[in-house]
């Protein structure tokens, strides 16, 4: 069992709400990484990264990640930096994995660059740049198809997705 589709890109590039539309239009379920996490441990991303920091964070992350690649075969979000992990880009490779991709400008008007979001506490612009230089790269790796979503609603997004795998809807 593997993933229909697996989406990546960073925080607040709408992972989610494309996810969710692809699951609906292919007839699929819908899974994220991220609320994996947050069911298991009982408590926020934000609070996991405050109370035992980034690594284990990262190490929660990564069995989440190798879990439901191993038991979904819907459409599947990960978290943004899940794919800083060596092992975990190891496992996306032969998967459909889509990238969505956005600008600083998108981000600060999705997000508000908010701190909410753990990595961006301080100078959010500044530390948004320099995650998706540390990132962009990786996201690409692993990716079968890169889709920019700025400036596109969520379903552009998602024919764009579903267009450029060749997939069509149920």
């Amino acid at each position: 069992m593997s993933p229909l589709i697996v989406l990546v890109g960073p925080m607040g590039v709408g992972k989610s709400t494309v996810g969710q539309l692809l699951a609906e239009g292919l007839g699929a379920g819908y899974r994220d990484t991220d609320d994996d996490i947050v069911a298991a441990q009982g408590r926020t991303i934000a609070e996991i990264f405050v109370e035992e920091g980034e690594p284990a964070f990262r190490a929660i992350e990564k069995q989440a990640v190798r879990e439901a690649l191993a038991g979904h075969d819907g459409v599947l979000a990960l978290g943004g930096g899940a794919v800083l992990d060596p092992d975990t880009r190891a496992l996306l490779a032969g998967q459909r994995v889509v990238y969505l991709s956005m600008d600083v400008e998108e981000a600060v008007k999705r997000t508000g660059l908010n701190a909410a979001r753990p990595l961006l506490a301080i100078n959010p612009r500044k530390q948004w740049r320099e995650l998706m230089e540390a990132r962009r790269h990786l996201y690409e790796e692993v990716a079968t198809a890169v889709v920019a979503t700025d400036g596109r609603t969520p379903e552009e997004v998602t024919r764009a997705a579903l267009d450029a795998l060749e997939l069509k809807e149920a």
